[in-house]
């Protein structure tokens, strides 16, 4: 994996953790597919991804820890992910009734040009 793969995922959850929007915004492809983990199924482009984070951000607070990262023989980058969910005073969700629940998960980043062109979620890595 070249330096570019490591700094790339690393800007990425350090933005995200941050509620840096614009900053993961900017390396996505305008056009990128995005899984939105709360409802199913994917967001597309920069507007809906904004759109995605600021609905989640107003009714939980998620923590990302990628703890391992490898390229897959199709270029895909997966990310082992220690993900917690949070309440917003910054308390273990106690009720995690949607999609988003304390768990480790696997993102699956397919990159084009140097971005992020499409982002997964899976349970299997």
């Amino acid at each position: 994996m070249s330096e570019q793969d490591t700094q790339l995922i690393k800007l990425i959850y350090d933005r995200f953790n941050a509620r840096d929007i614009d900053g993961v915004l900017a390396t996505l492809t305008d056009d990128v597919a995005w899984a939105n983990g709360m409802e199913g199924g994917h967001v597309h482009g920069h507007e809906a991804v904004r759109d995605y984070w600021t609905r989640q951000w107003a009714v939980i607070s998620p923590h990302v820890e990628p703890v391992a990262v490898r390229r897959e023989k199709d270029d895909a980058l997966i990310v082992e992910v220690i993900q917690k969910i949070y309440d917003l005073n910054g308390r273990p969700l106690e009720d995690q009734s949607q999609g988003l629940k304390d768990k480790t998960v696997f993102h699956i980043f397919q990159t084009k040009d140097g971005k992020i062109a499409r982002f997964d979620i899976s349970d299997v890595g």
